[in-house]
């Protein structure tokens, strides 16, 4: 079945059929409908190869993580699918365990016009190094980001969101506070240390440099495992823990309780991300709640106006945080 026997059942010409197809906006909406009807009735299926090559498009958007198995990426996700999806694209997941290397093979992807553009929330140390070979290329960076990198992004102020739950924690009373967080090579990490630190010495607190893990994990078997290390090293131990990410301060709580420790009475802790599920632990997670899902939907909507205004200037977009007070701190 081709075009032209559409183009006969509907009673339109083949260009008015393209048009339809293709999404114009200068058709009639009778005539739309019956040349929907006539697609429908005779079968007729799109070349999407074919018409790839001639209008020189994918429909295929990008979306690279660094751990698809972390809650907080999922929902990002699906923020970027959503949007994606309302305007006709798709969206491929590209796992990349936070690898040089299959940042680099991916990227080659645009270059050779598998695919229209890419949302990269891989650490910004990654980023850098990859800015001066793609940086011509239809990216935009989402969570993580270098400011001075010329690439649109979405995230929020690291920075003043940690300040804000290192003085919850310390007008709740506690002093001995201990700070779990991933790798360095994050800038999230660095600026969520950079608030601990600085909010510590606001209060004439000195940091014990016992307290500051940094794990190279998320996972919550990384969080358990060091909060298990923290109480277990001495009568002196912290009597709060400040972690980066809700699967580690999830984690936390479960090492904390397997060696007789209570939380918050114990140990207070706080989380970062509001997970889902951080609600439903027992007792709920107090937590830095990011937008998640907007996250994910800013950055598919600078990609997309990207893709559409290639030499506009976009601005970086930073939106709000929120914290949520629960029963763990």
């Amino acid at each position: 079945m081709s075009i032209l026997n559409v183009a006969d059942l509907a009673g339109v010409s083949v260009a008015t059929v393209s048009r339809v197809l293709n999404g114009h906006t200068n058709v009639k909406p009778e005539t739309r409908l019956r040349v929907m009807a006539a697609v429908e009735r005779s079968g007729y299926r799109i070349n999407e190869l074919a018409r790839n090559l001639r209008t020189a498009e994918s429909r295929l958007l990008l979306t690279m993580v660094p751990n698809i198995g972390n809650p907080f990426y999922a929902e990002i996700v699906r923020g970027i699918d959503s949007v994606a999806s309302q305007q006709g694209y798709f969206m491929l997941l590209c796992n990349t365990d936070g690898e040089l290397g299959r940042e680099r093979s991916y990227f080659d992807m645009l270059r050779r016009h598998r695919a229209d553009g890419a949302i990269c929330l891989d650490p910004t140390a990654i980023q850098q190094a990859l800015a001066e070979e793609s940086g011509a290329l239809p990216w935009v960076a989402c969570c993580e980001f270098d400011p001075a990198g010329g690439v649109p992004y979405v995230g929020i102020d690291n920075y003043r969101a940690a300040g804000e739950a290192m003085r919850y924690l310390l007008s709740r009373g506690r002093r001995r506070i201990a700070l779990m967080n991933s790798g360095d090579g994050y800038l999230y990490a660095q600026q969520r240390q950079q608030a601990y630190l600085d909010t510590l010495a606001e209060a004439g607190l000195t940091p014990d440099l016992r307290w500051i893990l940094n794990l190279d994990s998320l996972d919550y078997e990384a969080g358990a495992a060091a909060a298990v290390a923290l109480a277990t090293a001495g009568s002196d131990g912290p009597d709060a823990i400040f972690a980066v990410s809700d699967t580690l301060a999830i984690g936390v709580i479960n090492g904390l309780r397997s060696v007789g420790r209570k939380v918050p009475d114990d140990v207070a802790v706080i989380g970062f991300d509001d997970i889902a599920i951080a609600a439903q632990i027992d007792p709920p997670l107090t937590t830095v709640a990011q937008p998640m899902q907007e996250l994910g939907q800013t950055a598919a909507r600078l990609l997309l106006r990207r893709l559409v205004e290639p030499a506009a200037t976009l601005p970086g977009v930073l939106l709000p945080h929120r914290l949520m007070m629960r029963a763990s701190a």
